[in-house]
C-alpha cells in the first residue's frame, strides 16, 4: 500500500485511537469474544451451547456477550420452550453479519498458514457448491451473506 502524498511524512501525523483496526480487535479482543461470533455464524444461539462449544466457562461467555451486545455486535431475542421458562439467546446485528469477511479472511489465512494438513472445513456458495473466499477488490462485486454460505467438513480431513 502507498500513502497520498500528503500522509507520506509518517511523522507528521497519527491517528492514535482512531484506528479503526485497532477498535475492531478492542471489540474482538479476547478469543471468547471471537469465538462467540464464529458460533453465531455457526447457528448456535443459545448461551449454555455457546460454553458448551466454545469450551470455556459461563463467566467468559457471558463477559463476552455483554461487550458483544453493547458494541451492537449481538442482540437478544426471548424464546420459551414449551412448559419452561422464558429465556435468551443471541443473534447477529447487521453490524454482526458484516464481520463475515472479517471471520472469512482469518479463517483463509489460519487454513494457509496454520493448518499442516487440509483444514477441517470449507466454505462454499449452497446454490452452487463453489468456494466461497474473502478478498480485497476495487470494484463492486457480487456479495454473499451468511445465509447463502454452506459450512461442509473437508473429504479428506481425519481428526488425529
Amino acid at each position: 500500500m502507498n500513502f497520498e502524498e500528503r500522509l507520506s511524512d509518517r511523522d507528521a501525523w497519527s491517528i492514535g485511537d482512531g484506528c479503526s483496526a485497532g477498535r475492531v480487535l478492542d471489540l474482538l479482543s479476547t478469543k471468547t469474544a471471537f469465538l462467540v461470533v464464529r458460533e453465531c455464524f455457526y447457528g448456535t444461539t443459545r448461551f449454555d451451547d455457546f460454553a458448551e462449544r466454545i469450551g470455556t466457562s459461563a463467566p467468559a461467555v457471558s463477559r463476552a456477550l455483554k461487550h458483544l451486545k453493547a458494541a451492537g455486535v449481538v442482540e437478544p431475542v426471548p424464546y420459551r420452550s414449551p412448559g419452561e421458562r422464558a429465556r435468551t439467546e443471541y443473534r447477529l446485528t447487521r453490524a454482526g453479519e458484516d464481520l463475515l469477511p472479517v471471520f472469512l479472511s482469518l479463517m483463509q489465512w489460519g487454513d494457509k498458514y496454520l493448518q499442516e494438513d487440509r483444514p477441517p472445513l470449507t466454505f462454499v456458495e449452497a446454490e452452487t457448491g463453489r468456494p466461497v473466499r474473502a478478498r480485497v477488490t476495487a470494484e463492486p462485486a457480487p456479495e454473499a451473506g451468511s445465509e447463502d454460505i454452506e459450512i461442509r467438513l473437508s473429504p479428506d480431513w481425519r481428526r488425529d
